[in-house]
């Protein structure tokens, strides 16, 4: 994952509303949830709800799919696991080189 990609995903996320429906979804599982049940569980106005899932959209976390008249939400987990992926894959890869350079002082 390039950094503008991690970037703009944390940015969707960083919002108390989007990160509220998006940890709902990722809670509902591979099932997802109906925008309406959302919307009750959440007690967000409809059009507040439709701003946030529409950038959640846009930044690839979610998916929706119209199931005959309902409108289902759900987490896109490969995406999530590229995010964590990328926050961890150098984790204390520099811990040696500060190890070093105290050992040193």
């Amino acid at each position: 994952m390039k950094i503008e990609d991690a970037a703009a995903k944390l940015e969707a996320l960083g919002n108390p509303t989007r990160l509220k429906i998006y940890r709902a979804l990722v809670r509902a599982g591979d099932v997802g949830m109906p925008v309406g049940r959302l919307q009750d569980k959440l007690k967000i106005a409809p059009s507040t709800l439709s701003h946030h899932v529409k950038a959640l959209v846009v930044a690839g976390l979610i998916n929706q799919v119209r199931e005959a008249t309902t409108l289902v939400c759900h987490a896109n987990y490969p995406v999530m696991q590229g995010l964590v992926d990328f926050l961890v894959a150098e984790c204390c890869a520099d811990a040696v080189e500060c190890n070093a350079s105290q050992s040193a002082a």
